[in-house]
């Protein structure tokens, strides 16, 4: 029965997952757009900790975790995010619900494999200003941008003994990115505004390899250290660019007047490397606190609008820390006791530059793992975070996430003794 459900998820997610409008920040007009996955809501829920080896729940962060599994794991993701964007004069807010992964993980002895599919990169975003210019008239201008890029991967562990595991995943990046720009006078009859269509094809792969080292420490307490490695990789990029007049209704319709260029580019874009460590200490079943680091090389992606704004790319660090509390894991009569209590904080520096100013992300998380029957769990987690400043004219975002995921785990493969 647990097989259907989860053949039933994995046809209605994957259509989900490519259908979905997930970002409202006019952060991912830079780029190819905000790097949507952050973890599992268990992860997240500590701060972005990637560090701990489970039992029962699938680690997407490293891969080499997937061979501590005991049982086949599948696990499925969900956000909410309310988000109010405030500059020195204005303020607006967006609300938007997203698919965040949907994994699938089979141990087989001392090995274990996964594969899945999720939302790497969103683009969604509307921006309007007018300048003046030297001539008199007011122009207006116009930035709208939605799309991004999806990730399906596979990979796998191996646990060379007690304490040392490792494993790789290979990713597979696509997707399709769509942006518009509209410059013009308002005046009807004075000049017609100019439009340039971008559609973006990407696609391209890379892989991330891993380590965990986990020991005893007086029989009672466990060590974990872990490391993930992700190289540099290249995004092949078909784009189809579209110039032309137009004039736009009263309705707001946007009618061309007169086609001026139409042409098709081909160019090849570095995804940068990536590096992360982490360690932590606790007990097993009862509390674990740790914390990670990771360390990305500047970004060579430029922005699809050079011209008009002032953006560049630096080297991106984050620093995570968090925890998870288990009162009485084996507690018969108190159900809250065999509740998981996690919390972390999470600060990180994007990488991203604007008119001068780093955009950093800052954010304080708490989630809850509620067991269900046998090692499944529902897993909710809620985050609250800022990101962004009103300085230099830029918009900060304070936004608050709800978490929801279900890690199913089940026996396959069990050879029956009846039929």
């Amino acid at each position: 029965m647990i097989k259907k459900i989860i053949a039933g998820f994995c046809l209605l997610m994957s259509t989900v997952a490519f259908s979905q409008e997930n970002n409202a920040s006019p952060y991912s007009y830079y780029g190819i757009g905000d790097v949507k996955f952050k973890g599992t809501v268990e992860n997240r829920s500590m701060g972005g900790l990637g560090i701990i080896p489970d039992s029962i729940h699938l680690n997407l962060q490293n891969p080499a975790t997937y061979s501590s599994l005991k049982w086949t794991t599948f696990t499925l993701g969900a956000s909410n995010t309310q988000t109010r964007f405030k500059t020195e004069s204005e303020s607006d807010k967006a609300q938007r619900t997203t698919l965040d992964y949907i994994a699938v993980a089979i141990p087989v002895k001392n090995f274990g494999f996964a594969f899945g599919l999720m939302p790497y990169t969103s683009v969604g975003y509307r921006i309007e200003n007018e300048v003046a210019g030297s001539d008199g008239f007011t122009r207006f201008r116009r930035f709208q941008g939605n799309g991004g890029l999806n990730r399906v991967f596979a990979g796998g562990s191996y646990r060379i003994n007690s304490k040392f595991s490792v494993g790789a995943d290979f990713q597979y990046n696509f997707g399709q990115v769509e942006t518009k720009s509209i410059t013009g006078i308002p005046q009807a009859g004075i000049q017609y505004p100019t439009r340039e269509i971008n559609s973006s094809d990407f696609s391209g792969a890379s892989f991330n390899i891993g380590a965990v080292y986990q020991t005893r420490i007086n029989g009672k307490y466990e060590w974990v250290t872990s490391a993930t490695y992700t190289p540099q990789s290249t995004l092949k990029s078909s784009t189809e660019r579209e110039t032309a007049t137009i004039t736009i209704t009263s309705s707001n319709r946007e009618i061309v007047m007169d086609q001026i260029d139409q042409s098709i580019s081909e160019e090849e874009l570095k995804m940068p490397s990536k590096f992360t460590f982490g360690s932590g200490f606790g007990e097993a079943r009862k509390w674990f606190v740790g914390a990670e680091y990771t360390f990305q090389e500047s970004n060579e992606l430029g922005n699809r609008f050079d011209a008009v704004t002032d953006a560049g790319f630096e080297t991106a660090h984050k620093f995570s820390l968090g925890g998870y509390y288990i009162p009485k894991y084996f507690s018969f009569n108190s159900y809250l006791s065999r509740v998981t209590y996690r919390a972390g904080l999470r600060y990180e520096k994007t990488g991203l530059v604007v008119n001068g100013e780093s955009i950093n992300d800052m954010g304080l998380s708490l989630g809850f793992g509620l067991p269900l029957l046998g090692g499944s769990n529902l897993n909710i987690g809620a985050e609250y975070g800022q990101r962004g400043t009103t300085t230099a004219d830029l918009v900060k975002e304070n936004y608050f996430n709800i978490m929801v995921s279900l890690s199913i785990s089940d026996r396959w493969f069990v050879k029956r003794k009846y039929d």
